[in-house]
């Protein structure tokens, strides 16, 4: 049987928990400000409570499959699954020493106490009695249940709860509301010192007080995740919007997948929670005494000093901010946008000129994911409103934002625009706008392709690039995009633009094989990629051969890669590093060097194999050569990265790039390099 770990391919799961484990870092770096570690701990949380509910899930299913074909996909299920626990255990472990070992003492510097129940004073402990009779014990629920029960018992998904003991038969579940927030700020006696607790901390307190009458009670903090998978079945017939709004609420009742209990519990009662909550020992991972650290995103700061980093407001784009209008500027010039550093307004700007714009005729566009409330989703329905043709392509599957995207699809009907949801058995993952005019009964056509989504939230937190173009043949190759998703053509035969599944492997591995050839005649070849996930064995070979070859390529991969660098006739030619800092890094990149004559690249595009096969996504070449300049000005400061980027080796040990050159935290040097443009 091959080994989870191997020269080939970096197993997919585990290289994601080393993501993680980058994530986990940046808790631990003291150089970040104490409340940014804060924040890394609830992203590290929040993050595996999403592995848990859907890679596990995925390995789970492959378990009900047939054997043959079980053996063609994965190694065996359960012996990722032991290995998956193996690592998460050991980061739960890291996570448990950061937590207690730094932050809280640091926060004591700070006069910041977390305390816990035992350490309540008099004063506090009135007050949180007080909170309890007066808020918290109406609110809670308990769920009573004996050893020996012969039904589940059921636990919410993500909810916190404690299982409380209170002799060796009897026994309950009490759920932590989550309509009070997580933390309780006790009244300060001075402006110096301040104390804090969990509210979990207040509950143990009341409930040990008040059961100490008549008996005992013992508490631990336990947390399930279960199934976030939809299974939506037979994809091709019925309404399948219909479907994943009738699947949506199952998602809270799917199978569990983890079960984090408090380090406390004796071993007798995790037995017999294994039993009444219908799980195993490989779900069991052993936690922390508090869970949901993702609830740390609002941990309150009651002192006056300033614990998070420096801020970085997104700057004025240097065109777009002060001309008049958005369609000149793009008729004079291609423009491009890098988010969060520049300003996600021009996109919203565009869309309000266009639905007040009396020459504009047609608008379409892809949504993925978008915000909850959105100044760019009411420009479209104002453009409905103004008789124009607005068509919007609406993923419903977009993971955990299917509700959403339902709600904005209902919307939008309302308003008269034409809603496209999802296609059967493939995700629209494109980031596209497309805008036509009718002038002098001729027609003129814009287009806007981005690396991440039309999201104003996201916009301030992740990298992206956005391209606004005028380019006749890139906004014809945007048009046929758009005419496959309304059923209107099957193949869109582009000049420009690359579009997956049609025709993104074919043209990445031609581009591939090019720098191959051009190194073979003794000229230039390199490749420098910049994406999320590289995973598709396909294009990884194709890497592997143009390392052989010679060609030099530079990799800038932020979460999972399967490729193994390094390796001795496969890899020598191939350095990777991945950027974990205050902004998620989420743009894609491709640049080939071609011998000279470089070529650039941005889109919507992982190399994953679902990306490159199972979506539509869309690739433009970026030929402007002052934005070509930019791409790579920030590509190669990204590359010199000394700070906060980690050498992802065969081992994926996660080290920090260290060298005797200028300290270059690429991030904050894209930041400058921008706010010198205006």
């Amino acid at each position: 049987m091959a080994s989870l770990y191997n020269t080939k391919f970096y197993h997919r799961d585990l290289s994601w928990l080393r993501f993680n484990h980058r994530v986990l870092q940046e808790a631990a770096d003291e150089r970040n400000p104490l409340y940014e570690r804060i924040k890394f701990l609830a992203i590290f949380s929040s993050n595996l409570d999403e592995f848990f509910r859907v890679r596990v899930s995925d390995i789970r299913q492959i378990k009900h499959l047939d054997k043959t074909l079980r053996k063609r996909l994965i190694t065996k299920p359960n012996r990722v699954l032991k290995e998956i626990k193996k690592q998460v255990d050991i980061q739960q472990q890291e996570f448990g020493k950061i937590f207690n070992s730094k932050i809280i003492p640091e926060l004591a510097t700070e006069g910041i106490h977390l305390i816990r129940q035992k350490d309540f004073s008099a004063k506090q402990k009135e007050i949180a009695a007080d909170y309890y009779q007066k808020t918290l014990k109406n609110i809670i629920q308990v769920n009573h249940f004996s050893a020996n029960e012969k039904h589940e018992v059921f636990v919410k998904n993500e909810t916190l709860y404690l299982a409380a003991q209170f002799t060796e038969n009897e026994f309950a579940m009490i759920e932590i509301p989550d309509s009070e927030p997580r933390f309780f700020v006790f009244p300060s006696e001075d402006d110096k010192t301040f104390h804090s607790t969990f509210i979990d901390d207040i509950l143990k307190y009341n409930l040990e007080k008040e059961f100490s009458e008549t008996g005992k009670i013992s508490l631990y903090s336990i947390k399930i995740s279960r199934d976030a998978e939809l299974y939506i079945e037979d994809e091709f017939s019925g309404n399948l919007m219909e479907k994943i709004k009738a699947a949506l609420p199952k998602r809270d009742t799917g199978q569990a997948t983890r079960i984090l209990i408090d380090p406390e519990m004796p071993e007798v009662f995790q037995k017999i929670l294994k039993q009444v909550l219908d799980v195993s020992h490989i779900d069991v991972i052993i936690g922390g005494r508090y869970h949901n650290f993702k609830d740390f995103i609002s941990f309150p700061n009651p002192t006056k000093k300033n614990l998070s980093a420096e801020k970085l407001p997104p700057l004025p784009h240097p065109v777009l901010k002060d001309c008049d209008s958005i369609f000149k500027a793009i008729e004079k010039k291609d423009q491009l946008l890098h988010f969060p550093y520049q300003r996600f307004d021009p996109v919203i700007q565009l869309m309000e000129e266009a639905a007040t714009d009396p020459s504009v005729t047609t608008i379409q566009m892809t949504i993925y994911r978008t915000a909850s409330e959105s100044a760019l989703n009411k420009a479209i329905t104002l453009a409905a409103k103004n008789g124009k043709d607005v068509t919007i392509f609406m993923e419903v599957k977009a993971r955990f934002d299917e509700d959403n995207n339902l709600k904005w699809g209902a919307i939008f009907k309302k308003h008269g625009v034409k809603v496209i949801y999802s296609y059967p058995d493939i995700k629209v993952h494109s980031k596209i706008l497309y805008i036509e005019k009718e002038i002098d009964g001729k027609e003129r056509r814009y287009a806007y392709i981005g690396t991440g989504n039309f999201n104003e939230n996201t916009a301030t937190l992740y990298t992206d690039f956005g391209l606004m173009t005028a380019h006749k043949k890139i906004t014809k190759d945007i048009k046929k995009v758009f005419m496959v998703l309304e059923g209107k053509m099957i193949v869109p035969k582009t000049k420009e633009v690359i579009v997956s599944p049609f025709s993104s492997r074919l043209r990445f591995t031609e581009m591939v094989e090019r720098e191959i050839a051009l190194v073979n005649a003794e000229k230039k070849g390199s490749i420098a990629l910049k994406m999320n996930s590289l995973e598709d064995k396909g294009m990884i070979k194709e890497l592997y051969k143009a390392s052989n070859a010679g060609v030099k390529i530079e990799l800038l991969i932020r979460g999972m890669c399967s490729l193994v660098p390094g390796i001795k006739g496969q890899s020598e030619n191939i350095h990777i590093t991945s950027i974990v800092d205050r902004f998620l890094e989420h743009g894609r990149i491709y640049i080939f060097g071609n011998d000279g004559n470089t070529e650039v690249f941005i889109g919507s595009a992982d190399w994953m194999t679902r990306n490159l096969t199972h979506r539509i996504e869309v690739i433009t070449p970026v030929l402007d050569e002052d934005h070509k300049k930019t791409v790579l000005d920030v590509i190669n400061i990204e590359l010199e990265d000394n700070v906060k980027a980690r050498i992802i080796d065969a081992d994926q040990k996660n080290e920090y790039v260290r060298n005797s050159k200028k300290e270059v935290r690429s991030q904050l040097a894209i930041y400058r390099y921008f706010e010198s443009m205006i």
